[in-house]
């Protein structure tokens, strides 16, 4: 009994390892473009996603990144490119609680291989200038990458 217990916590485990991409705030697929033609399994792209800032009400952030198709793409195996952009924009009236917005926050992230490595974005709370700045970048448990993007949102007057 024990043996089929262990079996199933491990299968699991692996069954959430290899999940999707999990996002801390909600977002939307834009559009996508095919950058490579993959005879089996789907095609390589860009991708497109909007996620709206989840403290801060009145800004979105327009993130593109690289997929990997073919079959390990198509099955979750891939390990992804570490570069991606990000762009945010007040789409509506800057509202947040100060109190709840911390000076630096991650604010989205995404599985990019089955173990080990994230895409995120961080938000960074300038006071001083009253901007948010947003950081991408890519994670690995042993080695990051030193590929990053920027962009800021002034608030104030």
């Amino acid at each position: 009994m024990f043996f089929s217990k262990r079996i199933v916590l491990n299968t699991l485990v692996v069954m959430l390892a290899l999940m999707p991409s999990v996002l801390l705030a909600q977002d939307a697929h834009i559009g996508s473009v095919r950058t490579e033609f993959r005879m089996l399994g789907p095609n390589n792209t860009i991708e497109v996603e909007r996620f709206d800032d989840p403290k801060v009400q009145g800004i979105s952030c327009y993130i593109s990144y690289s997929q990997v198709g073919g079959i390990s793409g198509a099955v979750g195996l891939a390990e992804e490119a570490s570069e991606a952009s990000v762009v945010c924009r007040q789409t509506g009236e800057i509202v947040f609680a100060p109190a709840d917005v911390e000076e630096q926050e991650v604010i989205f992230t995404q599985r990019r291989s089955a173990l080990f490595k994230n895409l995120r974005v961080v938000r960074m709370h300038d006071t001083e200038t009253q901007t948010f700045v947003y950081l991408t970048y890519s994670t690995r448990l042993v080695d990051g990458s030193p590929k990053n993007a920027i962009t800021a949102v002034h608030y104030g007057d």
